[in-house]
């Protein structure tokens, strides 16, 4: 299993399917994932970066990823104390951390920032590592 944050998803969501590489993973996010990444596609819009209609397009494109979604029992807790081991004000990147950790899976992530965050706990990993 693969732990994906809104930046892998947003990306497949544009393309609107999975790259080859990902075809056979099992691909899992905390519930974040979906407001995250409707979010970061309506902000995309907003700047002009893409077309109104096509945010549309890959927020709808989202739900057909197969990702599934995990909703750990022990998942904000165990984000809480991601966010204060790694020094983070927020929780939401630790959400994607912690539900790595408990699910004993790696991350997959386009975030330079959270990958080194994220690599002092477990495995994280960016798409040309695939």
């Amino acid at each position: 299993m693969l732990i994906v944050d809104a930046s892998i998803a947003v990306q497949m969501a544009l393309h609107g399917q999975r790259p080859a590489r990902l075809a056979e993973e099992d691909l899992a996010a905390p519930p974040l994932l979906w407001s995250e990444a409707t979010s970061a596609l309506h902000e995309l819009a907003f700047r002009g970066e893409i077309e109104p209609d096509a945010a549309v397009i890959a927020i709808e494109a989202i739900a057909g990823l197969g990702i599934s979604r995990h909703d750990h029992p022990q998942l904000y807790l165990e984000a809480s104390r991601v966010a204060r081991r790694l020094g983070w004000a927020k929780t939401y990147d630790a959400e994607y951390v912690a539900l790595a950790m408990l699910s004993r899976a790696s991350l997959l992530t386009r975030d330079a920032r959270l990958r080194r965050g994220a690599s002092r706990l477990i495995t994280a990993i960016g798409p040309a590592d695939l």
